[in-house]
């Protein structure tokens, strides 16, 4: 039989096994369109790449073993892809979604239908276009309930509400990444952030839109807070109110309360508020933990408004009530908070660790020969980079990594990504200059099927110290332990905690430290790890890992999907 042929028949297979898992659950058919659409924000109008003519995008909301299926029209003038954050889409990457990993990007006038069923997951992740920049302003929540009667494990709140925090740019956000490609130079913060896509009455124009949440003296509310900013960690509170943590990254946590929480990009966080204040108007906020050292940020704050409605009257005249947030840099605080978020009781921890992996995550710089050229204006006439283990991620662009490897396409990628760093330095002290450029490559690591795998990120001080949130595809991992400096893998193992660690798909980086991830490569195909600043992401900060298949057919990667797109 014809190769194409052959193709076409296993792919018109793992259709039919996907619809075939339908009887066994509901079926969830949505239509994304994404297309420009006019936004005013700040006073001016921008036409801006939205999906269904909505900013944020629509909410998806389905139940774990659930099926789904987005037909996804694109009517925009840029190539995109969508990625379904969090989800482990098991034996499935052609439905993960980042451009050139696992699949071609849906080109301008093309269609392509992200199929997957959800598997053992509970609570709230979002979808996010992954191609370049578009992620500015094409997202939306995801939340997945429990099966039905199945309970949440904490009091039933009155109310739900996704509280999704963004980055507004005054300008095409594809524009700022395209200046800073070719300047070299940082490039520039944005000028608002947002809640549910508006930026709150302290900024200009913006008074009237101002996001406004009734609520009733008494009733409780499920905050699913969601950090979709493009390249900003951020402090998020409520004025007079105690939040109670109970989930992160669609796994529950042992419940505890805070004033205040730190969500990096991709992080999501499920909190519990009860409506236990005097009748008022209360502010929530959020503004940015910046930890790049002389970097430019964006230090504005962005609110919505809680506002009882027994109160909302007799208030009118009368500014919210103000919370009070962290300082930009306060570590110290962001530290104590993650350090706060567990697994509700004892976990299955991998011990009998297979792969002992390190990374160095962090930025660098390459020299420029040209004096005084546009193109180097980085520090000191130089442009910046992004590596992993001093590897600067490149991606292909004649096929897909996932491709590649199925196909057995040679010339894509190779599989020789450092396990450690080529040269042993001081991460986090003064690194000699000579170590500051890295090499650009499109390299794999190789995992064997089932392994237990161990990664230890460790922030550098070349350019900056920074937290580095870092995201894997295809995977949930147990964060079992993080501290400042340098790892020392001869002490700090003893304090691992491998009892009751938190799952995540997105963990920071301490600046100038480290953080230990666990996991079981049980899922075959190709998945991308990357720092989730999307400012880095396109700068090299990146690998992935190829996990090969097991034995058997329930153990493998599906077919490839008839309708997956071609370069």
């Amino acid at each position: 039989m014809e190769a194409s042929k052959l193709t076409l028949l296993l792919g018109l297979l793992a259709l039919l096994t996907f619809l075939a898992s339908f009887s066994a659950a509901e079926v969830h058919f949505y239509e994304f369109i994404v297309e420009a659409r006019p936004v005013m924000r700040l006073c001016r109008t921008l036409s801006t790449i939205t999906v269904n003519g909505q900013f944020p995008g629509p909410t998806l909301e389905v139940r774990n073993g659930d099926s789904v299926a987005v037909k996804v029209t694109n009517r925009a003038r840029y190539n995109i892809t969508i990625h379904w954050h969090g989800l482990k889409q098991q034996n499935n990457p052609w439905a993960d979604g980042p451009e050139y990993v696992t699949q071609c990007p849906i080109q301008p006038g093309a269609t392509y239908t992200y199929r997957f069923t959800i598997k053992d997951q509970e609570g709230t992740l979002w979808w996010h276009a992954h191609s370049r920049w578009l992620r500015a302003t094409v997202y939306g929540a995801l939340i997945i309930y429990p099966r039905l009667g199945s309970p949440y494990p904490f009091p039933m709140p009155k109310r739900e509400v996704p509280i999704l925090l963004g980055e507004w740019f005054d300008r095409d956000p594809q524009d700022v990444m395209r200046l800073a490609a070719f300047t070299g130079g940082a490039p520039n913060v944005s000028d608002a952030y947002t809640i549910n896509g508006q930026p709150g009455d302290l900024y200009r124009c913006s008074r009237q839109e101002t996001i406004r949440i009734p609520v009733v003296s008494g009733e409780s509310l499920l905050l699913r807070v969601i950090n979709s900013a493009l390249n900003q960690e951020l402090f998020f509170t409520v004025a007079n109110h105690q939040l109670t943590v109970v989930g992160a990254d669609a796994s529950y946590t042992r419940p505890f309360t805070t004033r205040v929480i730190m969500i990096g990009p991709g992080q999501t966080t499920d909190v519990l508020l009860t409506a236990d204040q005097r009748p008022a108007r209360y502010y929530m906020a959020a503004r940015a933990y910046a930890t790049a050292q002389n970097a430019p940020f964006d230090n504005t704050t962005t609110t919505a408004i809680l506002e009882y409605k027994n109160a909302a009257s007799s208030n009118q005249g009368l500014a919210p009530v103000f919370p009070t947030l962290p300082a930009y840099n306060d570590t110290a605080t962001a530290t104590a908070y993650t350090a706060q978020i567990k697994s509700p009781s004892q976990v299955r921890v991998p011990t009998q660790i297979d792969e002992y992996l390190f990374f160095t995550v962090g930025l660098g710089l390459y020299n420029c020969t040209v004096p005084n050229s546009p193109r180097c204006q980085g520090p000191n006439n130089t442009r910046f980079a992004a590596s992993m283990n001093n590897v600067s991620f490149v991606l292909p662009r004649t096929n897909s990594l996932m491709q590649a490897a199925y196909y057995g396409v040679p010339g894509v990628f190779t599989t020789d990504f450092p396990p450690i760093p080529p040269v042993q330095f001081n991460y986090t002290g003064n690194v000699p200059r000579g170590l500051w450029s890295p090499r650009r490559g499109t390299k794999l690591y190789r995992l064997k099927y089932c392994a237990n795998v161990q990664i230890v990120l460790q922030d550098t001080s070349i350019v900056t110290t920074e937290d580095h949130p870092m995201h894997l595809h295809g995977y949930h991992f147990y964060v079992i332990g993080s501290g400042f400096g340098n790892y020392n893998p001869s002490t700090d193992p003893a304090r691992f905690n491998l009892i009751d660690p938190p799952q995540r798909n997105t963990i920071g980086t301490p600046p100038g430290g480290w953080v230990a991830i666990r996991f079981k490569a049980d899922n075959p195909g190709v998945w991308l790890m990357h720092c989730h600043l999307d400012s880095h992401l396109f700068l090299g900060l990146a690998m992935a890992f190829l996990v090969e298949n097991g034995i058997g057919p329930l153990q493998s990667v599906i077919p490839p999907p008839p309708d997956l797109p071609r370069c």
